[in-house]
């Protein structure tokens, strides 16, 4: 396997000066910053109404805002970014470069997923007269309502006027007027019950189902187009991008090398590694539905195999390094990592990919 791995790193290694084309898709186009990727319920762009056909076929274009009624709906912003819109809400597109990414929450509740971020990412999120800048993968939560901003997991650094806030995961700060309050501590547990939450960490785990369905075609296919034109080309700083599968009717988050992981504990699989990924599924359809993942297809979830405690591994292989997530990360475990990439330990538990070769993963 050490061999098979290796050879893959140097085959990679020629392709890096090949830029990276459309994808075969829905549409003939690239997902780019603004995809729709789900809606459910009252959604619209340009005051034109988003249903299924819509996913994949929609850009949120800069200037225009998507807004929800009784709805629900999931764009894709830069490669491992998902921003997720609540019911009643509305965000507009203020930039959308792969180095200089904005979104603006006009009204209502938004939630951001990072599950990967370079430091040549310059990602935004504006409420109010406050923007926060995005500096770790993490999950991070805006509630124009209440005026807070939560920081789940992650770091953000937050602007008003002339004074800036740095914010923790397990941290909030309320923002009211022209006034920035001192950030506090909450409770995350608490606020796993919230609607927005508990429907992104279900997208999250649809997304990562796709993910390891997606790598795993792309190994089969012998590393071919299919991959290398699925999402973004970022010059300088990595290949990882939007794979679109048509089995899950979605794009989902395709890491050029090493393992990453979700806020919420699912695993996003590089092609390299997708070995590792301990769920087996085949090829059929699979329909989101947050009232039942049942109805998502037969075979095993996520969200349902008794081998998962909320996205951490616990089934067969555990005990032989199998890679963990979250909360259940420790020192020592798993090494691992390709020539040129790698992954190591991320901030707030888990562990992601990074560049410079090398790197090293906690197991239990």
């Amino acid at each position: 396997m050490r061999l098979l791995q290796g050879l893959a790193s140097l085959f990679l290694a020629t392709l890096l000066s090949v830029p990276a084309w459309a994808s075969n898709n829905a549409s003939s186009n690239s997902a780019v910053p603004g995809t729709l990727n789900y809606v459910e319920g009252e959604a619209y762009v340009r005051n034109q109404p988003l249903d299924h056909n819509s996913i994949g076929e929609t850009t949120l274009e800069v200037g225009q805002s998507i807004t929800t009624h009784t709805g629900k709906a999931e764009v894709l912003l830069i490669p491992g970014v998902f921003l997720r819109v609540g019911d009643n809400s509305s965000v507009k597109m203020v930039t959308a470069g792969l180095a200089d990414t904005e979104v603006r929450v006009e009204q209502g509740h938004a939630m951001v997923e990072v599950d990967q971020i370079y430091p040549q990412n310059d990602l935004r999120v504006t409420m109010g007269q406050a923007t926060a800048k995005i500096l770790k993968p993490g999950l991070y939560d805006f509630d124009l309502q209440q005026n807070q901003l939560r920081v789940f997991d992650g770091e953000a650094m937050v602007q008003k006027g002339d004074r800036q806030i740095k914010i923790k995961g397990g941290h909030d700060l309320a923002i009211a007027g022209h006034a920035l309050y001192q950030e506090a501590k909450f409770d995350k547990k608490a606020a796993n019950g919230d609607d927005l939450y508990r429907w992104s960490s279900l997208r999250s785990d649809y997304v990562a189902e796709a993910n390891v369905d997606g790598a795993r075609t792309v190994v089969a296919d012998g590393w071919g187009p299919g991959y290398w034109g699925a999402g973004f080309w970022g010059p300088g700083w990595g290949w990882s991008g939007w794979y679109w599968d048509p089995w899950f009717s979605a794009y989902t988050f395709m890491p050029f090398d090493g393992i990453f992981y979700s806020p919420f504990g699912w695993g996003f699989y590089s092609p390299g590694f997708v070995y590792r990924a301990p769920f087996y599924g085949g090829h059929f359809y699979h329909t989101f539905n947050a009232a039942n993942v049942h109805a998502w297809g037969a075979g095993p979830h996520y969200a349902t195999s008794r081998a998962y405690s909320h996205g951490v591994y616990t089934g067969a292989g555990a005990e032989r390094g199998a890679f963990h997530s979250g909360p259940a990360m420790a020192s020592g475990g798993a090494h691992g990592g390709f020539a040129g990439g790698g992954f190591h330990g991320g901030g707030g538990g888990g562990f992601h990919g990074g560049g410079g070769g090398g790197g090293h993963g906690g197991g239990r």
